[in-house]
């Protein structure tokens, strides 16, 4: 089934007075369970296609469909690459935001947030404010958040791009046995080309503004995901394709 469909998609923004072209004749399809990767260059539209995803803006031209519909606010569940989280609410605080906003009871919103810290690897901090937590613990927080919106397709815009190597890499894995347990569909953007293939099921690549999809990459690994799979020479050759196609020799 497919959750997210934009069909020759494009759209123009004003900056004082003059035209800015985001994207131009954007088509791409995500399926129900997948987990695809997008990656282009700064300023190629990244942000755009999830506003429109999100139902933030409208095309100008072509077609966004989500679950065959209009896209609404809400529909879509989406993590930033800053966690933005509240520095005057806990962990627990944090995570039930989109709870309260859905009306649900504080004293039920809190309690199905501390059942779920376990598999978030937040048991024991549920009163642990932000500035207490190491980085990878925010994102987790941060991501078991927008888990809380109950959406079953998860839009995250960079979230590992501000970590240092170790915990990008640790949270990777465990964002990947997160997904196969809880059968999301993701899209997921990155300016890291190892990070692109080791995630992906498929790895859509941005040009140059005006955006438009320039190579698109099936990723030929097995699941689950393993370290050693960036030894292979068939994983050496498609970072060497999807370098090409983003212009880097």
């Amino acid at each position: 089934m497919i959750v997210i469909d934009l069909q020759n998609v494009s759209k123009t923004f004003r900056d004082n007075g003059t035209a800015v072209e985001a994207l131009a004749d954007v088509t791409f399809q995500v399926q129900a369970g997948e987990f695809v990767t997008l990656i282009g260059p700064s300023g190629s539209g990244k942000s755009t296609i999830f506003n429109l995803i999100t139902g933030l803006i409208e095309p100008d031209t072509g077609t966004v469909r989500v679950h065959n519909e209009p896209p609404r606010s809400g529909t879509v569940g989406y993590m930033p690459q800053r966690d933005l989280l509240l520095p005057w609410r806990t962990v627990v605080g944090n995570a039930i935001i989109p709870l309260e906003i859905a009306g649900m009871p504080r004293e039920q919103a809190q309690q199905r947030a501390r059942d779920m810290l376990p598999t978030f690897g937040l048991e024991g901090f549920a009163d642990a404010y932000p500035a207490s937590l190491s980085g990878g613990m925010r994102q987790r927080t941060a991501l078991l958040r927008t888990m809380l919106t109950d959406a079953d397709t998860l839009l995250f815009d960079e979230p590992f791009g501000a970590l240092d190597a170790l915990t990008r890499r640790a949270l990777q894995d465990w964002l990947l046995d997160l997904w196969r347990g809880m059968e999301k569909t993701i899209l997921f953007v990155t300016h890291d080309v190892e990070e692109a293939l080791y995630l992906g099921d498929r790895v859509l690549v941005l040009s140059a503004r005006p955006g438009r999809i320039e190579h698109t990459q099936t990723v030929e690994f097995s699941r689950p995901r393993e370290r050693k799979m960036m030894a292979d020479p068939a994983f050496g050759r498609q970072l060497t394709d999807l370098l090409s196609a983003l212009g880097i020799e």
